[in-house]
C-alpha cells in the first residue's frame, strides 16, 4: 500500500509539473466548461429577417403582420407587393424567409376554400428555418382564429383543434441545453486521452520501467481527475447554465466511474504504441470531429450506412454520451443502460489488460 501511494501521488506530483498536461487534464475542463455553454448562450437564434409579401392589402393580412412584427423569433425587413423582389433578398442574403400573402385570401377563408399562406424559406441554415416557422405559426395561428370567429356560424364544421409541442426535457428548445450535455462526456474523454497519452509516452520517452502498482496508481490517479471533472460539468456547469440535469443522480454516481476507467484503460492502450508526447495531438487531430459524429447527436445514426452504426456502438464515447443524457437529462431508470454498463465495463477490463502487458512487457525486455 506504500507504494501504491508513493505512486499515486508521483502521478499528480508528475501532472503539475508538466504545465502542458496539466492544463490538458484540469484547466481544460474547466474552461471548457464556459467556452461552450457561453458560445450557445442564447439558445435560440432570434430576430431572423424575413420578407413579407403582402399582394391582397387587407385588414386581414395587417393583422397577421403585426401579429408577427411582435414575434422575437423574426424580424420583418421588408412589405412588398412584388414576390420577385422578395425573392432577390433572399437570394442575396439579406433575409432568410418569405412569408406570402396572397390575392384573395380573406374571401378563401370565408368560403373554406383549399389554398393559403405561403411560406419559403432558405435552407442555408435549418436552425434559422425551424425559429421563422415558430415564429410564424403562432402569429398567423392567432390572427386568422380572431378573423374566423367573425365567422363562426358558416360552416357546420368545427375549427380544428391546434397542435401544441411541448419538449419533455429540453423545454426551452435551446440548441445550447441540447448540444453541451452531448459534448461534455466527449470533453472528458478527449482531455484524459490527450493528457494520459502525454503522460505516458514521456514516461516512455525515457526509458521508464512500467511496475504492476504504477500502473494501478496511475489508473486511480487519473480516475479521480476524471470523476472529478464529470462531476463538476454535469453538476456545477449544467446548474450554472441552467441546462436539463439531475434526472436519475444515483445512476449518474454509477455510471461516471466506469466509462472514466473505459477511457483511461483506452488511453493506457494508445499510448503504449506512442514513442513520445507529441503523437498524442497527432489522436486527437483526427479522432475529435469523427467521435462526436458518430455519436448520432449531430445527425441521426438511423440515417448512416448499417456498417457505420455498428461501428459507432462500439465506440466507448458514442456508449457515455447515450448512456449520460439518458441519465441527466431523460432521467431513465438505471436498469435500462445497464448493458451499456456492462460493455464500458468489458471494453475497460480489455483494453487495461492489453495495455498491461505491453508496458509491462516492455520493462522486461529493458
Amino acid at each position: 500500500m506504500n507504494s501504491l501511494l508513493y505512486y499515486f501521488c508521483k502521478t499528480f506530483k508528475d501532472i503539475f509539473a508538466n504545465s502542458s498536461i496539466l492544463t490538458t487534464l484540469i484547466l481544460s475542463v474547466v474552461l471548457y466548461s464556459f467556452f461552450y455553454p457561453t458560445a450557445y448562450q442564447a439558445q435560440q437564434a432570434q430576430s431572423i429577417p424575413i420578407v413579407i409579401v403582402d399582394e391582397e392589402q387587407s385588414a386581414m393580412t395587417s393583422a397577421i403582420i403585426g401579429q408577427v412584427a411582435q414575434s422575437p423569433n423574426v424580424e420583418i425587413k421588408a412589405v412588398t407587393a412584388n414576390f420577385l423582389d422578395a425573392e432577390n433578398m433572399v437570394r442575396h442574403q439579406q433575409a432568410d424567409g418569405i412569408l406570402l400573402l396572397p390575392e384573395n385570401l380573406s374571401q378563401s377563408i370565408r368560403r373554406g376554400e383549399e389554398g393559403g399562406i405561403g411560406l419559403y424559406l432558405s435552407a442555408v441554415n435549418f436552425l434559422k428555418t425551424k425559429q421563422i416557422g415558430l415564429g410564424l405559426a403562432s402569429s398567423i395561428e392567432n390572427s386568422l382564429k380572431e378573423y374566423t370567429e367573425k365567422f363562426g356560424n358558416i360552416s357546420h364544421f368545427p375549427p380544428a383543434l391546434s397542435v401544441h409541442q411541448v419538449p419533455l426535457f429540453n423545454t426551452l428548445s435551446g440548441y445550447g441545453s441540447y448540444i453541451f450535455p452531448a459534448v461534455a462526456p466527449l470533453i472528458i474523454h478527449q482531455t484524459i486521452l490527450l493528457g494520459l497519452c502525454m503522460l505516458i509516452a514521456g514516461y516512455r520517452e525515457q526509458g521508464w520501467t512500467a511496475q504492476p502498482k504504477e500502473l494501478v496508481a496511475i489508473f486511480l490517479a487519473i480516475l479521480c481527475i476524471g470523476c472529478l471533472g464529470c462531476f463538476y460539468l454535469f453538476g456545477f456547469t449544467f446548474w450554472l447554465y441552467d441546462y436539463p440535469r439531475g434526472g436519475n443522480f444515483w445512476g449518474m454516481l454509477l455510471a461516471v466511474p466506469i466509462y472514466v476507467g473505459c477511457i483511461i484503460s483506452l488511453s493506457m492502450l494508445l499510448a503504449s504504441f506512442l514513442d513520445m508526447p507529441e503523437r498524442a495531438g497527432h489522436l486527437i487531430v483526427f479522432t475529435s470531429i469523427p467521435l462526436f459524429l458518430l455519436t448520432g447527436t449531430a445527425w441521426p445514426l438511423a440515417t448512416m450506412p448499417e456498417w457505420m452504426q455498428s461501428f459507432s456502438m462500439l465506440l466507448p464515447s458514442t456508449q457515455g454520451i447515450q448512456m449520460f443524457i439518458q441519465l441527466n437529462q431523460m432521467g431513465v431508470e438505471t436498469s435500462l443502460v445497464v448493458p451499456k454498463l456492462i460493455y464500458l465495463a468489458c471494453f475497460m477490463a480489455i483494453c487495461f489488460t492489453i495495455a498491461y502487458f505491453r508496458l509491462t512487457a516492455r520493462a522486461k525486455l529493458h
